[in-house]
């Protein structure tokens, strides 16, 4: 079974590997399933910049 895909490009939902409006190259729009032991959510909140997820915000009172 096929799954649903799309150009970040020109933002085209298709079957395809390649974009049929613009050629390039697919990804899934699926989020990744979730899992509470998730080994990567340090890095992925770095990478869109949370410093410490765990901390919260730092002009937090209480």
């Amino acid at each position: 079974m096929r799954l649903l895909r799309k150009c970040p490009v020109c933002k085209v939902y298709t079957l395809k590997d390649l974009c049929p409006a613009c050629g390039g190259r697919t990804v899934s729009p699926h989020p990744p399933k979730f899992s509470p032991q998730d080994k990567y959510a340090d890095y992925r909140a770095r990478s869109i910049g949370i410093e410490d997820p765990d901390k919260g915000s730092a002009g937090e009172d209480g």
